[in-house]
């Protein structure tokens, strides 16, 4: 990730240098300063060709996960569940997206995977993204693993925005994104090119599924 510093200009460095100031000296402000950093700091695309941020995630997400970063110096293990937890329940679609993206940064273990299973269950596509990073990869079971990879597919959330599919992607992953090829192509639709390009990341997995799913025409990834 991108320094978020990197992305702003001097006077939303400056002020996100105060805001981190604040936090780290009263942690408790983190409630009511997360959700004026796009308004203080800056907003806008890290990345002009992902301008939802899928991939990469927005100045402002960098922003508030530099925020999360700063206070949770200050909470032991339990209270820093606690109080991400207050964060995303209470926070609107960007601010929950923030502590998805801070997860990746946070020592908690596993006590979080409830938001991560929160944001799968539900259709924003900026959250299932920001929810399948390295914190999924590392601490979600591999059922749930597996389903939110699917996800990914049917909801048009790009494969570039999930981690460990090298690590992690198996068998059972091979068969069931064929199985959702082949139906795409038996009602006449088209696959889209992630899922080829995940079958044949997983073609050592399922030798047998190599080339009989999806044509070569629609093979390579965007």
């Amino acid at each position: 990730m991108t320094r978020p510093d990197d992305l702003l200009d001097t006077e939303g460095r400056a002020r996100l240098g105060e805001l981190i100031d604040e936090v780290t000296s009263a942690p408790e402000r983190i409630a009511v300063l997360l959700p004026a950093v796009a308004r203080v700091v800056g907003r806008g695309p890290a990345d002009p060709d992902d301008p939802d941020g899928m991939v990469t995630p927005r100045i402002e997400d960098q922003a508030r996960v530099a925020l999360v970063r700063a206070a949770a110096r200050n909470w032991d293990r339990d209270a820093l569940v606690t109080e991400i937890g207050a964060l995303y329940r209470h926070g609107d679609a960007d601010e929950k997206r923030a502590v998805l993206r801070a997860l990746d940064h946070l020592d908690v273990g596993g006590a979080a995977l409830d938001l991560v299973g929160d944001a799968l269950r539900g259709n924003d596509t900026r959250h299932i993204a920001a929810a399948l990073g390295a914190y999924a990869a590392r601490h979600l079971d591999a059922h749930s693993w597996r389903h939110g990879v699917l996800k990914c597919l049917f909801t048009g959330v790009p494969l570039a925005a999930v981690s460990g599919i090298a690590e992690r992607g198996d068998a059972e992953l091979a068969r069931m994104v064929a199985a959702f090829a082949a139906e795409r192509r038996a009602a006449g639709r088209d696959v889209p090119a992630d899922a080829a390009w995940l079958l044949d990341q997983l073609a050592p997995q399922r030798p047998d599924l190599d080339g009989a799913v999806v044509p070569d025409q629609q093979r390579a990834r965007p």
